[in-house]
């Protein structure tokens, strides 16, 4: 085999943490032998949830196929085996670490409470939790949400909740010559109601929960476990208005995130509380985690709800109940997920064979690796390509990281790229990854150095989790994650660095394919605009129904919403949502006709056996009107008889109405400096995305049909194949000039039509869309290739948009083979 020169320098520096020399499998093994489903996927997102083995779910089926479990409160023998089962995951069977020895706990001091999650281990901490008037929740900064939740519980009751920042021992160690003491620094205390200012002391009989979690999710920063006992000692500094040390201070460590590498040692550091979620740990099962309770602490919560499983009595016309005496059976309840809870020691197993601190080194020897990498990287001006967060300082061990890497891009001037454009383009390189906050706002807020302004700010701007606003006044909204597993290998790494060099990273000498869209217009008029270019329409197709297939004709009339009854029809699901060929890629079969003569929508699917006929004018089959908001307009819709209802949702396999737009004339308008792109904002709309009309042309279909071969060339033998216009969804196609010569159209004339450009058209991933042989069939591509050369501040453009600029008071057609004259001024 080759030498691999880039690996053997990693391993050089890193080798002596890498790949599990001394385990029954190294790391290539691993992944050749139980982690075949990978093929050529970077998997980056094990923060979220890491993989499951093959060789894992090969015992799991085996033992479930062997073994008879029954319903363990049930007496029968199966029932018995169950019950088994159950306890020894508790504790600890045979050679395979389980969930208590897991963190080192013991069974007589700490129990183990079965959930559905961490999330609901969390829950059921702050609904039963002691809380008083004179109570405080004090929390982290950096916490997940599902530890933010507990402050309802906390403020419900009357209690103080107040967020911190710490200042750890290592950090103060640093700076003041070794004093070890942990400082830690308030926020605003939280109040709620007339309970706003507390009144009364608190006294010894008040309770109050700390809560942090072992691993930040956010950036990866590791927490020093010392807290437990600085907290419970009450051996901190705390400056300003802060709630007073007093009454029993019980810590909650959140450690869903941390224990994939470093579970908490419960032997010497005793926290009250500590959630789990196993699919962290090792992929399958998933709906099942843990609370690990320590046996005095539990004794605090008071659970109201009682179920099967939890009483040892119950009298049903009598306030009488008896509770079960064991902890763990007092708060499981209802039947727990036995089937999962038995395959658990599957997946301890794997960790046990590997062993914990073995996972530790080799998956940090990576995200150390992918740190120093990025840290390195610098555009041509000498500009930092990269912001990490959590870790700046390279002289800063690593052992205060986890195996996560967060971080956002700059270009060479300085502006961010989005965390969005990173995600997306990541995706078309089968790089999976995660961007956003992560459900952790405050380690978010913090990082990205976001004020409480700018926060509201942004919400009011209509910024929510999950959505691709990922820049808002000129800052990030959040951040890049790439987090690894005990399977990642440095190819993982190597392939995921090459994409953000590639991508992203401005070289000397390089022709940037952003020049090309730069200017407004996008493209000079030298490139092909000139006056003896002559441009003809080759082609229009109508699209009758949002999402389905359209039909091309010979020549067309114009209305006031663009081409006659284009997009004038969609369909949405029984509670609201618009469906695309996006989420239900059925939709691209169902074939479209308009007879205009016949005054008839005709539509056909290889699903239905008869076609469908709907009448152009209001017939019998016309149910009521309603108005409804799509891309921020209101439109006035119309629906259908229920019979037409069942032909589509036969169609697209899902339950779906069809309604008809009667045009509304509200508007958007989202306009960019050094882009000319914006939804149509005066004219009458149906369903379109942006435009009336959407214009390409042969040339740019012939040149992106060129670098696709050259990739084909390049690449492997199932490379998807060229495309056709029909891909893009266009109504209309032109000919003539160069390729990419209509970036630089201002207004347009077609005919004795006159047409305003709108800008380029932002093109996603539904593009990656063909329908062969009646099966969809997806790809990276085009969109791939479109990324590497036709990407402007997050957007991928091909194609323009127009709108009509006549008014429309009498018949009016667009015809094949009509000269299309271009204006560039």
């Amino acid at each position: 085999m080759a030498a691999d020169p880039e690996k053997e320098l990693f391993l050089k520096e890193f080798g002596q943490g890498y790949g599990y020399p001394n385990a029954p499998k190294n790391i290539d093994e691993i992944r050749a032998t139980e982690f075949k489903r990978l093929n050529d996927v970077v998997y980056l997102d094990h923060g979220g949830a890491t993989l499951y083995s093959e060789l894992q779910m090969e015992h799991i089926f085996k033992d479930l196929n062997s073994t008879l479990y029954g319903n363990p409160h049930s007496q029968s023998s199966c029932s018995l085996m169950t019950n088994d089962i159950v306890g020894e995951a508790r504790r600890q069977a045979r050679l395979y670490l389980h969930v208590l020895s897991f963190f080192n706990a013991s069974p007589g001091e700490y129990k183990c409470i079965f959930t559905s999650g961490a999330t609901a281990a969390l829950k059921l901490v702050g609904e039963t939790f002691p809380w008083s008037s004179q109570s405080t929740y004090m929390y982290t900064m950096e916490n997940h949400n599902s530890v933010l939740g507990i402050r309802e519980y906390a403020l419900g009751k009357g209690a103080a909740a107040v967020a911190v920042d710490i200042e750890d021992a290592a950090d103060l160690d640093r700076r003041h010559g070794g004093k070890s003491d942990v400082k830690i620094i308030p926020h605003t205390v939280q109040r709620r109601g007339e309970d706003g200012c507390r009144t009364k002391e608190q006294t010894s009989d008040t309770y109050n929960l700390f809560a942090f979690p072992s691993e930040c999710n956010f950036s990866g920063r590791r927490f020093n476990l010392d807290l437990v006992n600085v907290i419970k000692e009450d051996s901190y500094e705390m400056p300003g208005t802060s709630p007073r040390h007093s009454g029993h201070w019980v810590v909650l460590i959140d450690a869903a995130k941390g224990s994939a590498t470093s579970p908490p040692d419960l032997s010497k550091y005793k926290a009250d509380f500590v959630v789990v979620s196993f699919y962290k740990l090792f992929g399958y099962p998933t709906g099942i985690g843990a609370l690990i309770a320590r046996n005095e602490s539990a004794k605090l919560l008071k659970k109201t709800y009682f179920s099967g499983g939890t009483v040892a009595a119950s009298i049903a016309d009598v306030d009488f109940y008896k509770r079960r005496d064991g902890i763990e059976e007092r708060f499981e309840d209802g039947t727990l997920s036995f089937m999962s809870i038995a395959s658990l020691h599957h997946g301890f197993r794997i960790l046990n064979a590997l062993t914990m601190s073995a996972i530790s080194r080799h998956e940090m020897s990576l995200a150390s690796y992918v740190r120093n990498a990025l840290l390195n990287l610098t555009h041509v001006n000498g500009n930092r390509v990269c912001t990490l967060y959590g870790l700046n300082d390279p002289e800063l061990s690593s052992n205060e990281m986890g195996p996560t890497v967060s971080f956002n891009l700059k270009r060479p001037d300085g502006s961010w790229f989005g965390h969005r454009e990173v995600e997306k383009l990541a995706s078309l390189s089968n790089i999976q990854l995660r961007t956003g906050c992560f459900c952790n706002p405050g380690a978010c807020a913090k990082h990205l150095g976001l004020s409480h302004s700018d926060l509201l700010s942004n919400i009011e701007a209509g910024h929510v989790c999950w959505d691709d606003r990922d820049i808002l006044h000129g800052k990030p909204t959040g951040a890049v994650r790439v987090s690894f597993g005990y399977m990642s290998t440095f190819e993982d790494a190597r392939k995921f660095l090459k994409f953000i060099e590639s991508s992203f990273v401005s070289l000397p000498a390089q022709a940037t394919h952003l020049d090309l869209l730069r200017a407004t217009p996008f493209h000079p008029a030298a490139e092909g605009v000139g006056v003896n270019t002559r441009y003809f329409l080759k082609s229009i197709t109508v699209y009758p129904i949002k999402s389905c297939a359209g039909f091309s004709v010979e020549s067309w009339p114009l209305s006031s919403t663009g081409l006659l009854h284009d997009r004038e029809w969609l369909l949405k699901s029984l509670s609201g949502e618009i469906l695309t060929q996006k989420k239900v890629p059925e939709m691209g079969f169902i074939t479209t006709l308009v007879d205009l003569k016949l005054g008839l929508l005709i539509v056909e699917s290889p699903r239905c056996k008869e076609k469908l006929q709907i009448e152009l004018k209001s017939g019998q089959s016309i149910a009521g009107r309603e108005v409804m908001e799509i891309y921020s307009q209101r439109y006035e819709v119309q629906g259908y008889c229920n019979e037409v209802d069942i032909w589509f949702s036969n169609a697209v396999g899902r339950s779906c109405t069809l309604v008809r737009s009667y045009a509304s004339q509200n508007h958007m308008c989202a306009q960019s400096r050094s882009i000319r792109m914006c939804r149509d904002v005066d004219t009458r709309l149906n369903f379109v995305n942006e435009a009336q009309f959407l214009l390409i042309s042969e040339e740019s279909i012939a040149d992106l049909n060129n670098r696709l071969r050259s990739k084909k060339h390049n690449g492997p033998n199932n490379w998807p194949p060229e495309v056709n216009p029909v891909r893009f969804r266009p109504n209309l196609v032109v000919s003539g000039g160069k390729p990419y010569a209509e970036d630089g159209w201002r207004s347009v004339r077609i005919g004795e039509r006159n047409f305003t450009s709108m800008g380029g058209c932002n093109r996603c991933q539904m593009i990656n869309t063909s329908f062969t042989a009646g099966t969809v069939q997806r790809s990276n591509e085009p969109l791939a290739t479109l990324a590497s050369y036709r990407r402007l501040k997050g957007k991928i453009f091909f194609g323009i948009l127009l709108k009509l600029c006549d008014s429309i008071e009498q018949d009016a057609w667009l015809r094949v083979g009509q000269e299309v004259v271009a204006n560039t001024d």
